[in-house]
């Protein structure tokens, strides 16, 4: 069983699909999507298209993002104005220009979406956390809007290792931490969707085309290298547990 993050993808369907077949995900994987599923990409229906069918026949926990909440609202009934300004405009034009086209699965798909999600090891959230608050009390304002470069949190008070989004890398690349991973790495800017394997560290990344990114053999070789070591420390650990 394999337990693999996915970081924003912002209406890049394309992108979306294609990390999919790279991962090519069984039955026995989960998958852990970190939010914002909307807005700014060209095709944020068929993004949801593709969530909805991954929901369908795989193992899959859908968090929910910032974007993912000013849609719910506008949809609702919130004025429109300011999620226009801020990347709603492309989503709106994939529901063919209008909220009336906006079918109710896509509204009860947002609301099955989770604030966060915690395994034994792994905490998964969109943007950040306070580190002393246990996760069922954090605020709002932390777990879905607050970026990683206006607070840098410290380790959670769990121990456990945090996984989010929401903070774009803007050189394409996971930004690793001792006790924070995020894997935001700005898809709908022309770089990349992430998919991040937690119990090996194996990385897919690809464009909003929806290629595959290719690293130098070097670079594959070291990452190979890495998650097989990786493997090995987490099984060592369990066995001592």
């Amino acid at each position: 069983m394999r337990t693999i993050a996915i970081g924003d993808v912002h209406g890049c369907s394309k992108a979306l699909r294609g990390l999919i077949d790279a991962i090519a995900p069984t039955s026995s994987d989960r998958l852990i999507f970190l939010g914002d599923y909307v807005d700014r990409g060209p095709d944020s229906r068929g993004v949801l298209d593709c969530l909805l069918e991954l929901e369908s026949h795989c193992q899959s926990t859908f968090l929910l993002g910032n974007h993912d909440i000013m849609f719910r609202g506008v949809i609702r009934g919130l004025d429109p104005h300011l999620w226009l300004e801020i990347g709603g405009q492309p989503t709106l034009a994939s529901f063919g220009g209008t909220l009336a086209h906006i079918g109710q699965r896509y509204v009860d798909f947002l609301d099955r979406c989770l604030p966060f999600y915690e395994t034994q090891t792994h905490i998964f959230v969109h943007a950040n956390y306070h580190h002393d608050l246990p996760m069922e009390n954090q605020p709002e304002q932390a777990l879905f809007w607050e970026h990683l470069n206006v607070r840098m949190p410290l380790p959670h008070i769990s121990g456990k290792h945090v996984v989010c989004g929401h903070t774009p890398q803007s050189n394409g690349e996971i930004s690793r931490h001792t006790h924070l991973t995020c894997i935001d790495t700005a898809c709908y800017a022309g770089l990349w969707l992430t998919g991040w394997c937690i119990e090996t560290g194996e990385t897919w990344q690809v464009s909003a085309q929806g290629h595959l990114r290719q690293r130098p053999l070097w670079q594959r070789w070291q990452r190979w290298l890495q998650s097989r070591l990786r493997g090995v420390g987490m099984r060592q650990a369990s066995a001592g547990e």
